[in-house]
């Protein structure tokens, strides 16, 4: 037994020998590497070996033993800097994350077998398990290379103007924020709440590769359906349809999204994917674009601690591809807090570190603050912001300062107070590290001015033409708003009614005066019904998609125009449905008149008074973009308009008669009596008819007419 034991140990080593020699062999063939193929690297005896990743089926390519090298890799790409003060909304940066070097490099090596490396392979807290809802990572993304982007920012200041009823006044958010990050880099944005996280990433960002703290989806899109609409609209027209498609398909699998890529997103009542799946997707939203600088606003909020590892293990897969990554995070997990490569940490809007994430402990040991008892760093950090040292030393000279000056300043169990331990931090900063890390800001980048001038010279494009835009979205409507439109609470309401109505008019006669009026009534009541219930459909339209609407605007992924008018199309053809079956139901249980023509022209003008209704709805929704306020100026409008449709009142004041004019009821209902009695019964005091072009005219109008005021209210909706 010992002998094959012993057979066995010299096999491996012989094997080991082999792959040894092999690699001495490739390294001497390799005298002079080109540059984007590899770089040599001395080791520790002198010899020197290549810069890139040897990857197996059995290795995890996201080991940190990588990212030593990380940035031998980053600098054999052309470099390009640009400093906070160019950043005028976004476009330079929106320019330089879109363009491609057009250079693709690659590298023909060998795999080692993972039972000859098992043994060999240090042991990482990287190598955690992919949780069942992280799913595979089965493929890297495969994009265009882009042009790496070195973000730097100096005393970025931010103010807010508060305005009273008898004054105004200005809140200072930011206070002289300074800091960088590289490619190749994950810097974390920490503090406590309200401290201005949120703020400086907007500042810095606007909505450039930007990951929102709220997942803003689509509930009834599966994943696949939310990353290839997105990818059609923001990918470059010069790529196919399929070109397109396949990109999205990547995405998923470099996002571990392939096990529910088929299910819905889901929302507050729509069961679909996990907290962790839905975040996934919102960043597979931004690196569809492949962009060089990714922003994103607390990932990980609300998940568990697996989860949220697992979210940053995916930023710094993107980071290792050469991108730039910032992020806010909140309260990290302590295996969580050592992944970032950079730490930003703030206390109301002033900067209290920046650097290396790895020597922040280090750094507030140097100035007298370090924990008594063991905990995450991220907490002491927090304890510390917030001004609360009850498990923290005190520097000697804080507490000398705290007896000499104002009893205020100090705390009843004798600590400094919460501000004078911030002011203090802010100062320790500003005396030992402030202007060191301001002098590393100055030194330049060599820029390539050729490449920069091109960028420059990149106009903005649209991922697809206005007309591919409208069939994109119309698509998209579609398929989001039918389980919304044919649920069956609106399908039982709206069948329920048309019964009820039914069963009261059962076989009404129109052939007497008394049975006329009934009619009219039920016609009128159909007027009515059809007039209410789109308005308040439509009311919620746009308010309800207003962070959609923003969100996608931001990005440059459509024209207002395009989503407009597809928004407004979209849902054409979902409104013919219902009123169809409520008039099958109504109209032959109450015995109207039985005849094609008849009831054609009465599903055409009930149609009519629908997409009038819509309009008004859509108007009041896009002008004021708050539901409780556009639901009161809706109840109003309504009523008055019904007030004024011609059936309760018969004889309305000259001074307010032309509100009926306005009323979509009061020409639906003309129509209506028109299309039922003009070649049956004599004209009377109650039903006096004419040639119906007028109410015909009025209703066409008020189509486009309230959604032209729709749409200049949303035109001019500013972009937060």
């Amino acid at each position: 037994m010992m002998d094959k034991v012993n057979s066995t140990m010299g096999l491996v080593r012989t094997k080991s020998d082999q792959l040894v020699e092999s690699m001495a062999a490739a390294m001497a063939a390799m005298k002079s590497p080109p540059s984007g193929d590899g770089s040599m690297v001395p080791t520790a005896d002198g010899s020197h070996k290549s810069s890139r990743r040897i990857t197996s089926p059995g290795v995890n390519r996201s080991s940190r033993n990588y990212n030593n090298n990380s940035h031998i890799r980053k600098t054999r790409s052309a470099q390009l800097k640009l400093d906070i003060d160019d950043l005028s909304n976004g476009a330079a940066l929106s320019r330089a994350s879109s363009a491609s070097l057009g250079l693709s490099f690659s590298f023909t090596g060998f795999s080692v077998p993972p039972e000859d490396i098992a043994d060999s392979k240090p042991f990482s807290d990287d190598d955690i398990p992919e949780d069942l809802e992280a799913g595979t990572r089965r493929k890297r993304l495969d994009a265009e290379p882009t042009f790496p982007i070195y973000l730097k920012f100096k005393e970025v200041t931010y103010k807010v103007v508060l305005k009273g009823f008898s004054n105004t006044e200005e809140k200072q958010v930011l206070h002289g924020i300074t800091g960088s990050v590289n490619p190749g880099e994950v810097l974390a944005l920490m503090g406590p709440s309200g401290s201005g996280k949120t703020t400086l990433l907007n500042v810095l960002g606007g909505r450039i590769g930007f990951v929102t703290q709220d997942d803003v989806l689509y509930p009834h899109l599966t994943v696949r359906e939310t990353l290839t609409y997105a990818a059609y609209l923001r990918l470059p027209k010069k790529l196919t349809k399929k070109e397109k498609e396949q990109r999205a398909m990547d995405v998923i699998c470099e996002l571990g999204l392939e096990r529910c890529q088929d299910t819905m997103i889901g929302g507050s009542f729509v069961r679909g994917v996990s907290g962790g799946e839905r975040k996934r997707v919102c960043i597979g939203n931004e690196i569809l674009i492949n962009p060089s600088l990714l922003f994103l606003d607390e990932p990980t909020s609300g998940l568990d601690s697996t989860t949220a590892l697992r979210i940053i293990q995916v930023l710094q897969d993107i980071a290792e591809d050469g991108k730039t990554v910032i992020t806010t995070i909140h309260q990290p997990s302590s295996r969580l807090f050592h992944k970032f490569d950079k730490l930003i940490l703030l206390g109301k809007g002033s900067l209290l570190y920046f650097g290396k994430a790895s020597n922040v402990m280090s750094y507030f040991a140097t100035i007298g603050c370090t924990p008594l008892i063991s905990m995450n760093p991220a907490e002491f950090l927090l304890d510390l912001a917030n001004g609360n040292i009850n498990d923290v030393t005190v520097p000697s000279e804080l507490d000398d300062k705290v007896h000499m000056d104002d009893p205020e300043t100090e705390r009843p169990n004798g600590k400094p107070s919460a501000a004078v331990i911030h002011e203090y931090l802010v100062e320790s900063y500003e005396s030992r590290v402030a202007e060191k890390e301001k002098r590393k800001l100055g030194i330049p980048i060599p820029i390539n001015e050729e490449m920069k001038l091109k960028l420059s010279s990149v106009k903005r494009e649209w991922g697809a033409t206005w007309f591919q835009q409208y069939s994109i979205l119309f698509k998209r409507g579609i398929k989001e708003r039918r389980h919304e439109y044919f649920s069956w609470l609106r399908v039982t309401q709206v069948l329920a009614t048309a019964v009820v109505l039914g069963l009261l008019w059962w076989q009404s006669d129109s052939k007497t005066e008394k049975g006329l009026e009934d009619q009219a009534g039920l016609l009128f009541f159909i007027a009515v019904f059809w007039g209410f219930f789109p308005v308040f459909t439509a009311i919620f339209a746009f308010p309800q998609e207003r962070a959609m609407l923003q969100k996608e605007r931001a990005a440059d992924m459509y024209r207002l125009s395009a989503y407009f008018l597809a928004r407004t199309t979209s849902d054409l053809p979902l409104d013919l449905v219902l009123p169809v079956l409520f008039l099958l139901v109504v109209y032959f249980m109450a015995g109207l008149r039985p005849d094609a023509v008849t009831f054609f022209l009465t599903v055409l003008t009930v149609f009519l008074c629908i997409v009038a209704a819509q309009g008004l709805g859509l108007a009041i929704g896009a002008s004021l973009m708050d539901i409780k306020k556009a639901t009161t100026l809706g109840s109003v409008t309504v009523m008055t308009f019904m007030l004024a449709g011609g059936y309760f009142v018969k004889k309305v004041p000259i001074f307010i008669s032309w509100i009926r004019y306005l009323s979509f009821n009061y020409h639906t209902y003309r129509l209506l009596l028109k299309v039922h009695y003009e070649n049956h019964i004599q004209p009377t005091n109650l039903m006096k008819f004419d040639s119906g072009l007028m109410e015909v005219g009025a209703l066409i109008a008020m189509v486009f007419g309230y959604r032209l005021l729709a749409y200049i209210a949303l035109r001019r909706m500013r972009l937060q």
